[in-house]
């Protein structure tokens, strides 16, 4: 049974090795830190919500054999509005990306150094960080290789190995269930929490993860028949995922400092608890989790320009190359050479916030064209939660415009 079970599984890993990134590691250190098991509830609206998104995107690139952007790029009519529409994913998807892989190497890096001492080489007045290269060669090589069942395994195994530091973590720390289960299921909004609860939501629910979603199920399963198998993949993968970042929540909230400011301080943080080992149990996690993003980041950006721009490609031609061999390429330069990239991941960021309710409000129109996906469209249920999902990424789309302008909305 779990011989077939691991047989069947599909690109569910690869979405939850997408959305635990560095960056999400850091946002549930900090809700956690700051606002103990109480924001837990944001984090299984946000499972949620993802689960019915990434369900719609697998369905349509298994019934269409089509990826989400290219659906998106044939389905619009209006000439205007189709280059409107087009730009806005390219520059956010691609930008984003390109910014994000910064990120992603940098936490992959976070995650060595606990390892390694002193991984910087100097070259005249230039310090440069020479895991970020030996990081940078390994999505290079894994990339470049081209086939898909390779990539699948190699993420698969480094999701394991991320959920099992992780979870591992989480449990050392003996939570009082009682409190855990009031944080998850009893929503509350603590002072000063609005942005964090933004942030948590929107390092789950990832735009670019519906495009990377729908052109991979394809690259596994052909039939509609296999529909049933890519939502249990799915489902699975995505649930484990979101255990995953709750655990990061509950390891935090062992933390008596408030000072713990990023992912590489929860080692520190939790130190006191259960010795120095556990700063390993977290390098392990980090590593896990920026290298995994780091390979899935290129690949979605890939995807995406291929359906916006028409491209007959596969995973080995030189245009889909080229896309994620500038994204890691960006990704590595600035991670070796130290640059924060804070701004520039908080830029993306909005960015993605942004894009959301666009994304899932095309989503849910795409899901309901019979002309397209015949008995396979949204069923009533699909449409009145996805419509509910829609809702809640348009006001935080509006409470990020609100935080970051300063707008004054409400």
């Amino acid at each position: 049974m779990i011989k077939n079970w691991f047989k069947n599984i599909g690109p569910g890993p690869l979405i939850a090795a997408a959305f635990i990134g560095p960056g999400t590691v850091t946002v549930c250190t900090l809700a956690g830190v700051n606002f103990g098991f109480a924001l837990l509830w944001a984090m299984l609206l946000s499972i949620v919500a993802t689960v019915v998104l990434q369900e719609m995107a697998a369905r349509l690139g298994i019934v269409t054999q089509k990826g989400l952007s290219e659906v998106i790029r044939t389905e619009i009519d209006h000439p205007i509005l189709k280059v409107f529409v087009v730009v806005l994913i390219l520059a956010a998807i691609v930008i984003g990306n390109a910014a994000y892989e910064a990120g992603n190497i940098s936490g992959a890096i976070l995650g060595l150094e606990t390892f390694v001492e002193n991984p910087n080489i100097n070259l005249g007045e230039v310090a440069l960080n020479y895991i970020s290269f030996i990081i940078g060669i390994i999505a290079f090589v894994l990339l470049y290789i081209g086939n898909y069942k390779v990539l699948e395994k190699v993420l698969v195994g480094l999701v394991i190995l991320m959920s099992l530091a992780f979870l591992t973590t989480a449990v050392l720390t003996k939570p009082n269930l009682l409190e855990l289960l009031k944080g998850a299921f009893i929503p509350k909004f603590p002072d000063e929490s609005i942005l964090t609860v933004i942030a948590l939501i929107g390092t789950t629910v990832v735009p670019y993860n519906l495009f990377l979603h729908a052109a991979l199920v394809k690259e596994k399963w052909t039939k509609k028949e296999d529909l049933s198998v890519a939502r249990k993949d799915m489902f699975i993968a995505i649930v484990l995922g979101g255990l995953v970042s709750m655990a990061i929540i509950i390891s935090a909230a062992a933390i008596q400092s408030g000072e713990i400011t990023n992912a590489a301080g929860l080692a520190k943080g939790l130190e006191p608890l259960f010795g120095s080992f556990s700063k390993y149990f977290i390098g392990i996690g980090l590593f896990a989790a920026g290298i995994t993003s780091a390979i899935t980041a290129p690949l979605a950006a890939a995807y995406v320009v291929k359906g916006c721009l028409g491209w007959d490609t596969t995973l080995k031609s030189p245009k889909f190359r080229a896309v994620w061999m500038i994204i890691l390429g960006v990704g590595v330069l600035f991670s070796s050479l130290g640059f924060k990239p804070i701004d520039i991941i908080q830029f993306a960021q909005v960015a993605n916030g942004l894009l959301l309710p666009i994304i899932a409000g095309l989503l849910l129109w795409i899901m309901n064209k019979k002309s397209l996906l015949g008995d396979y469209k949204n069923s009533k249920l699909n449409n009145t939660i996805g419509f509910l999902i829609f809702g809640v990424t348009l006001l935080l789309s509006v409470a990020t415009l609100n935080k970051v302008f300063g707008l004054n909305l409400f």
